[in-house]
């Protein structure tokens, strides 16, 4: 441990998994460092429910990249073995078509040459070539943008050039990026739905998310056994080991300022925490907003940072079990162009929308009742809009929608097994995390909009306050949100050094 900034105070506002990471990576090089959070666990949206005898992970359910999180455990001499248990899940997921066609994805490049063969003779040739184009989309992302922390179109030039930036894939969407190599529709529909990790269109989105399935197939799909929440609970034994102090129930209500810098975090009640440097977990437009007061202007200048998608969360638990399920599945939309439109361009609940479907019981039955079973539903809807607000009875009726839907497609007679249920909206997501207008997965990776760059890490303003999360770069989900901690702990590091910013 490096005890040279031990004098530092840091205040990391927000205990997400970007928090967390934020913490014990700073915790990690001496920092004295205070974790807040306004609800009563931490996770952020990492969260847990359990009820009725079923335990619901409310948040993410997917574990990628576990070697991000091993990296905040291996630099403080630990092994993350010891804290949390973590096992592959294969097939990685399930794809069901309204034509009643079956596709899994799978980690065997055996079996999936014989799911690509039920698409035809070119499928699995096809998607090889893809997977050679993913992987080169990877590769120099790894090399570059996630090494180094790249904020800005300039710091990519900066590091790659101007002709090794070309091999992003720049003048194309990542749907044109799909289809350079792959003829089958059905195919092309599962390569495009790789944008769920990031809450995107791959209409709209750069071809550099193409990198996605090779990140997949490279490092493994996972659980974390007995639940997703466990990797949080790991993260916070790991950062109270530090002398990371944790409050719980505990909202920030300001940042206190001075010119240009942060001298202190105000929490509602009271108390003040004296810093030498804040971390932001919380969304960076909605930070700006509540806890530093931004202008008008300030926030107009960050519109192009425009937030994800939302979802309709329904968290089932039913009586009976679906033989026919994987893991993780996907049912998808008779018409995604439609789907991805209505949710991105029109803001309007998709009458046809891709459903993703979490069946956490296929690998861990410990999760519900003997002869019971999870089924967690998420289609992808648009984030709040103050224009075209929805009703609670337009977010009822897509949950209608949802159910008839997935019965069509096998899960038969699947609202008469409903035994217990928990329900999320665009605005139960905003109420609980403060995510901007609802969002999941932070800021909408868009070519147009900001070339798929999310938000700078570094405060343009005040130049001790710092940002994590899916809402800055590298972006959204899980093993983002980690780096993202890390990657603001090697800026703070080049800050103090007095090195030019």
């Amino acid at each position: 441990m490096n005890q040279q900034h031990n004098t530092a105070k840091v205040v990391v506002i927000g205990a997400g998994l970007g928090g967390l990471s934020a913490a014990i990576s700073l915790a990690s090089e001496g920092f004295k460092v205070e974790l807040v959070e306004k609800n009563d666990k931490v996770g952020g949206k990492l969260n847990v429910l359990t009820q009725d005898g079923f335990t619901f992970d409310l948040g993410p359910s997917i574990l990628t990249m576990p070697q991000i999180f091993e990296a905040l455990f291996r630099r403080v001499g630990k092994h993350m073995a010891d804290y949390v248990s973590i096992e592959k899940v294969d097939p990685h997921w399930r794809n069901f078509f309204e034509d009643g066609s079956v596709i899994d994805l799978c980690a065997d490049p055996a079996r999936q040459r014989r799911e690509l063969d039920q698409l035809g003779p070119k499928a699995y040739d096809e998607f090889s070539r893809f997977m050679a184009y993913s992987k080169r989309l990877g590769e120099e992302t790894e090399a570059g943008y996630f090494a180094h922390g790249l904020d800005s179109l300039w710091d990519l030039l900066k590091f790659y050039g101007p002709l090794r930036s070309l091999k992003f894939d720049v003048f194309r969407t990542m749907d044109q990026g799909v289809r350079r190599f792959i003829s089958d529709p059905k195919l092309v529909d599962i390569l495009n739905y790789f944008i769920k990790y990031v809450g995107s269109s791959p209409y709209d989105a750069p071809a550099l998310m193409n990198l996605m399935p090779y990140i997949q197939y490279q490092y493994g799909l996972w659980y974390v056994q007995g639940g997703m929440y466990g990797l949080a609970q790991a993260l916070e034994k790991l950062a109270l080991e530090l002398g990371v102090r944790i409050h719980l129930n505990s909202e920030v209500e300001t940042i206190v300022t001075d010119d240009d810098r942060a001298s202190a975090v105000r929490i509602k009640g009271g108390e003040t925490l004296v810093a030498d440097i804040v971390v932001s977990n919380m969304e960076v437009i909605p930070a700006m907003k509540t806890l530093l007061k931004a202008s008008y202007d300030e926030i107009e200048s960050m519109k192009r940072f425009e937030p994800s998608c939302s979802g309709l969360v329904l968290h089932l638990g039913v009586d009976r079990l679906y033989p026919q399920l994987a893991h993780h599945n996907f049912f998808y939309s008779s018409q995604p162009r439609q789907h991805f439109d209505a949710v991105f361009k029109h803001h309007t609940l998709s009458d046809d929308p891709t459903l993703y479907l979490v069946a956490p019981c296929k690998t861990d039955p410990s999760q519900a009742p003997a002869g019971c079973e999870i089924i967690k539903v998420l289609p992808h809807i648009p984030h709040i809009d103050p224009d075209q607000p929805h009703s609670d009875a337009d977010y009822r009726a897509l949950r209608e929608r949802v159910l008839v839907k997935l019965e069509r497609m096998g899960l038969t007679d699947l609202r008469q097994h409903i035994v217990t249920e928990d329900y999320w909206t665009p605005r139960d997501i905003e109420a609980r995390y403060y995510a901007n207008q609802g969002s999941i997965y932070g800021v909408v990776a868009d070519r147009n909009k900001n070339l798929g760059f999310k938000a700078p890490q570094r405060s343009s303003r005040f130049s001790n306050v710092y940002f994590v999360g899916g809402s800055v770069n590298p972006g959204g989900g899980m093993p983002m949100v980690v780096l993202s901690g890390q990657l603001v702990r090697d800026k703070i590091l080049v800050d103090l050094a007095g090195w030019p910013r």
